[in-house]
């Protein structure tokens, strides 16, 4: 009983059809056999082709949905899917994307135009099929500093949200301490992370965008009266918003009950009626 839907596709999904080898393994992830080690790496990507499953996919969730109900597509921000594509799969200190950016600059910037570029392309090909508004999700970009992320994040991401014309959210993980500059990306939305506390923030409550957020995905395994209260202080730190969707700070893990997101779901229609 919830009020939108979204689709979800591996943020590799796109690089995989543009000329990247991925293989994801039980227990390690995504593995990039073909990664980026170079600079002429970059001249060998080409534009995405043949992601007809994914309109095709569209196409028969709105066909099952609700008329009221909106699917929302997805995408993974440029800098989080070069992360994968120059490192090779995941990482903890991302050393080699760090020596790509330093080292790298104007290899790493036309790798950043590429993925820009087949971004929009594909959210422009999920608009067509059906979405009703878009969202990106940055993993990655939390690891930089304020300065790195000004240069080699927050330019990309302004012009995805400039060239697609549907509502829109970005999603940065790790986010605090670059809540300023992502309300500077143009989307309509900041979904954030539960390193923000919602009522305590005085960027957010400045901002003239809507907020998405951000209840702390763990909560979920937590005994109900404990669940019950920590919805209830996000709901309570909302209150400061004109516009705001109830969220999670991160993707549900998949050992995660069932019963206690329709709980969730139940308390916050509750404490929207009351209010």
């Amino acid at each position: 009983n919830v009020d939108a839907a979204i689709l979800y596709a591996d943020i590799l999904t796109l690089p995989s059809r543009m000329g990247f080898k991925i293989k994801f393994l039980d227990k390690q992830g995504p593995v990039i056999q073909n990664l980026l080690s170079s600079p002429a790496d970059v001249e060998r990507i080409h534009d995405f082709d043949n992601l007809d499953h994914v309109s095709d996919t569209i196409q028969l969730v709105n066909q099952q949905l609700p008329p009221h109900i909106p699917l929302i597509g997805f995408a993974g921000s440029p800098f989080s899917v070069l992360t994968y594509l120059v490192e090779g799969g995941s990482s903890i200190h991302f050393k080699r994307v760090l020596d790509f950016a330093i080292g790298h600059d104007a290899a790493f910037h036309k790798l950043m135009k590429k993925l820009t570029k087949n971004t929009i392309d594909y959210l422009h090909m999920q608009k067509d099929a059906g979405i009703k508004a878009f969202q990106i999700f940055d993993t990655w970009a939390g690891i930089l500093r304020p300065a790195d992320y000004g240069r080699w994040v927050l330019p990309y991401l302004r012009e995805i949200f400039e060239n697609v014309d549907l509502p829109s959210i970005y999603y940065l993980k790790n986010c605090h301490h670059l809540l300023a500059l992502m309300d500077e990306c143009k989307a309509d939305f900041l979904s954030v992370c539960h390193t923000v506390v919602l009522a305590h923030n005085p960027i957010l409550r400045k901002t003239k965008k809507g907020i998405q957020g951000n209840l702390y995905n763990h909560m979920l395994f937590a005994d109900e009266k404990t669940l019950m209260r920590e919805v209830n202080d996000v709901l309570e730190g909302a209150k400061y918003f004109p516009r705001y969707i109830f969220n999670l700070s991160h993707g549900i893990l998949p050992e995660t009950p069932v019963d206690k997101v329709r709980l969730v779901v139940e308390k916050v229609h509750e404490y929207a009626w009351k209010t």
